[in-house]
């Protein structure tokens, strides 16, 4: 008797692993390369240029206190053998706060454009999660993925998360 029950159960397992391979062969799974969409999708790009123009300004800024930094530096010690001790020393702390000065306001700025790509990458991210969950719903897809090791070029979507991105940033009201 355990003999048969053993034979049903192993036929039931069996039949439950054929089932689910069935099943499995009817699954719809997309692959979407995320970072392709935060690169070339419209709306991304508009999020770059932005950025470039907000920023512009100061990272100029900042380029052009760094080129009077070098400069200083260069004169100072060009002409530091020749300057009594006293203005050698004077200029030499006057370039050291200098240089202190343009570090924090370098860093300030790293941060400032951190957090403001943070904002405007989560508002892509945000844009680009609901046109795939429209694609997800209009396509009846079981599974779209974002990260994947391995996948075939038959399931990535990410063209066509891309190009209804465009479509809606293109959109009027937008």
């Amino acid at each position: 008797m355990n003999i048969s029950l053993l034979k049903s159960l192993s036929a039931a397992a069996l039949l439950s692993v054929a089932t689910a391979a069935a099943s499995a062969q009817e699954l719809k799974i997309g692959y979407v390369n995320a970072e392709r969409v935060l690169r070339d999708a419209t709306p991304a790009k508009a999020a770059q240029a932005r950025l470039e123009t907000e920023f512009a300004k100061r990272e100029k800024e900042l380029a052009d206190f760094a080129a009077r930094l070098k400069a200083a530096g260069e004169k100072l010690d060009k002409e530091a053998l020749t300057l009594p001790e006293a203005e050698r020393v004077r200029r030499q702390r006057d370039l050291a706060d200098q240089e202190r000065d343009f570090q924090r306001k370098r860093a300030e700025f790293q941060e400032d454009l951190g957090r403001r790509k943070s904002t405007e990458l989560a508002s892509v991210v945000e844009m680009a999660n609901k046109v795939m969950k429209q694609i997800f719903d209009a396509e009846k897809y079981d599974l779209i993925i974002q990260e994947a090791v391995l996948f075939g070029p038959r399931v990535d979507i990410t063209d066509k998360v891309i190009k209804a991105l465009n479509a809606q940033a293109a959109a009027p009201g937008k």
